[in-house]
């Protein structure tokens, strides 16, 4: 089957690092969150976030950026290529803290802003994987009936579309690597393109031209290309020695488990040793290969700061490596 007519663009990530934060180029995500959020987006500013200060700029596995619409909302976006502990526990965190940096001491509450969530995912989040796109909100229902209730406005507050959304903060996991690559409207057409590194000249949605156009790797000049591609090896190179070092870990667990359970299941019982055993045998393999990727890290140049977040490994054992 012959290959249809695209043009090749920078991943989002490298993106939001060098281009999206321009004001020039608000276009590009204003069309992507439009189509998401099925109504206008105008994006008015770019806010400081988390993972993107200044001595983080060198982080590889998760990149976001904080958007400030013109309807007062926080829109943040990431892109995250590796899985963590406790992920979903990470972004409650973030929306959180959001929405209390944003409000100043004496503000009333009404001055709450709308916090939205974008997860833009290199890895499965679903055990059955039965869609790509996936929306979580909170919403009050009936204890007894189990329908949905349309507050007062006055509890809701005047600044926020009654009966179309509420204060809570929303968030949209959206697993890449889940999409089929069959493209049936607008929101398609930018999760194939976050997908596949490329926009199909015959993809029409608004604001994907400006994708196209903006994000062109052949525009970019010789340095530019050359920052980009190092970036690319480099992460692609700590990706897969990541996630190399967890199946390792994962096998060297399981077998010194066995060997340790059993060893403790003749002494109280075979079950409950087995379990033990393989508990810690994971631990200590886990442990073990962060280590030795902690050491590949400072090789590489990594701060101790950096290689703690990457690894999960305290400061005070980095200094004996």
């Amino acid at each position: 089957m012959n290959k249809k007519p695209s043009r090749k663009i920078i991943t989002f990530d490298w993106a939001i690092k060098t281009v999206l934060r321009d004001k020039a180029n608000f276009d590009v995500l204003e069309g992507f969150l439009t189509a998401l959020l099925a109504r206008p987006i105008t994006i008015l500013d770019m806010l400081e976030s988390e993972s993107n200060r200044a001595d983080e700029a060198a982080k590889y596995n998760r990149v976001d950026l904080l958007a400030k619409t013109e309807d007062g909302e926080r829109i943040l976006v990431e892109v995250q290529y590796l899985s963590e502990t406790a992920y979903l526990k990470r972004l409650a965190y973030g929306t959180a803290k959001t929405i209390v940096e944003h409000l100043t001491l004496g503000e009333p509450y009404n001055n709450v802003k709308k916090v939205y969530s974008v997860s833009l995912l290199y890895f499965d989040i679903s055990r059955d994987g039965d869609d790509y796109i996936y929306h979580g909100k909170t919403e009050f229902t009936g204890f007894h009936t189990h329908q949905p209730v349309t507050l007062k406005k006055s509890l809701v507050g005047e600044q926020v579309f009654v009966n179309e959304t509420n204060v809570f903060p929303e968030y949209y996991l959206i697993p890449l690597k889940s999409f089929p690559d069959r493209v049936r409207d607008d929101l398609d057409q930018w999760v194939y393109a976050f997908k596949n590194n490329e926009v199909l000249d015959e993809f029409t949605a608004p604001g994907i031209g400006a994708l196209k156009e903006k994000l062109d790797y052949l525009k970019m000049g010789e340095k530019e290309k050359r920052e980009y591609d190092t970036f690319i090896d480099y992460a692609r190179s700590a990706w897969g020695m990541i996630d190399s070092a967890k199946q390792e870990a994962k096998q060297e667990g399981k077998e010194e488990g066995m060997a340790l359970g059993i060893e403790k299941g003749l002494e109280k019982g075979l079950k409950q040793g087995l379990e033990q055993g393989l508990e810690q045998g994971l631990e200590q393999g886990a442990h073990r290969k962060a280590m030795e990727i902690a050491l590949v890290l400072k090789q590489q140049g990594l701060s101790p700061e950096q290689i703690t977040k990457a690894t999960g490994i305290p400061l005070s054992e980095l200094s004996r490596i």
